[in-house]
């Protein structure tokens, strides 16, 4: 969330609610800022919606309370707020990371004099192992849609894509046709900050998503009444959302016994640890996954030891 570091006052300027004697209009001030966000600094989707959400969780915490009469010590209680909500790691730091940049956009509202959220620490990340799946067990996953399944040709698809190129839920939603070149075996994912990169796709894959636009996917078009770009259609011919690749991902993963807290994203971390333990290179599986950095990816040598040992047996003298 870094885009908004170098914010700059709106060209246009937005109509500032009159604070009310009773109740501060902070509400107003959030639509303000997602507003500003999305149209004046062309903040991705995602990005927004992240924003969004966290804010609104700051709002149950202020109940009510002026934002503009808050101090450090009120502030300071509100990361011990998040952590009794049982909030990831993650999530909290992203969280405070929301409330220091919606501080600084009233700053430049002239709502606040001070940001006293950039008082606020960053929250320290434990390093965790990803959860991956072992190939008998993505084997078992990705047959597991079944013709009793509505549209089992397109889930059989969307798993076959997900570890195929190891794209998260969101960019393989955001998936059009002109995108993907079966032909040359590759597609053009958007990640995040909507950048482009190319993702190889195997041989099953292919054939998943031939079967699936050879006999599914016109049916699903043919129930929308204006054509649809997108590769995964919903039931009634629309673009499949992230939150519905989610929820059929669960459901496969109960089908197959896996763990409950098995995701799409299981599949990019298995993804990317079965392509580095077949001997890729830490900086290809950076460009496969589309790490800005580098450190990112490293987390996934933490995970495949039998490599490691093995290479260390092989050339170490003393192994």
């Amino acid at each position: 969330m870094s885009e908004m570091k170098n914010m700059k006052r709106p060209r246009r300027k937005l109509v500032r609610p009159q604070p009310s004697k009773s109740v501060a209009p902070t509400r107003e001030w959030l639509d303000g800022f997602v507003e500003y966000s999305s149209g004046e600094c062309h903040l991705a989707e995602n990005t927004v919606a992240a924003y969004r959400r966290d804010l609104t969780r700051f709002l149950v915490w202020l109940d009510g309370r002026d934002i503009r009469r808050l101090s450090i010590q009120d502030l300071a209680d509100y990361p011990g707020w998040l952590n009794r909500r049982k909030l990831a790691p993650a999530s909290v730091a992203r969280a405070i990371v929301s409330l220091k940049v919606f501080f600084r956009y009233l700053q430049l509202e002239g709502v606040l004099v001070d940001n006293l959220a950039e008082l606020l620490g960053s929250q320290k990340l434990w390093e965790r192992v990803p959860k991956v799946l072992s190939p008998e067990q993505i084997d078992r996953l990705l047959e597991s849609p079944t013709r009793r399944d509505t549209c089992w040709r397109r889930d059989r698809a969307m798993l076959e894509l997900l570890y195929a190129t190891g794209c998260r839920a969101s960019e393989l939603s955001s998936l059009k046709m002109p995108d993907v070149h079966l032909s040359e075996s590759f597609c053009v994912c958007r990640g995040k900050g909507d950048k482009e990169r190319i993702v190889m796709l195997g041989p099953r894959a292919i054939r998943a998503v031939e079967i699936y636009f050879e006999h599914e996917r016109a049916t699903l078009a043919a129930r929308s009444r204006t054509p649809s770009p997108w590769v995964l259609l919903s039931y009634r011919g629309r673009r499949m959302r992230r939150e519905r690749i989610w929820e059929l991902m669960k459901r496969y993963a109960a089908r197959i016994g896996a763990p409950e807290d098995v995701s799409p994203h299981t599949l990019r971390h298995s993804f990317a640890t079965h392509v580095l333990a077949g001997g890729a290179d830490l900086r290809q599986v950076q460009e496969m996954l589309g790490h800005a950095s580098i450190a990112t990816t490293q987390i996934y040598t933490h995970v495949d030891m039998s490599r490691l040992k093995a290479i260390h047996r092989q050339f170490h003298p003393r192994a």
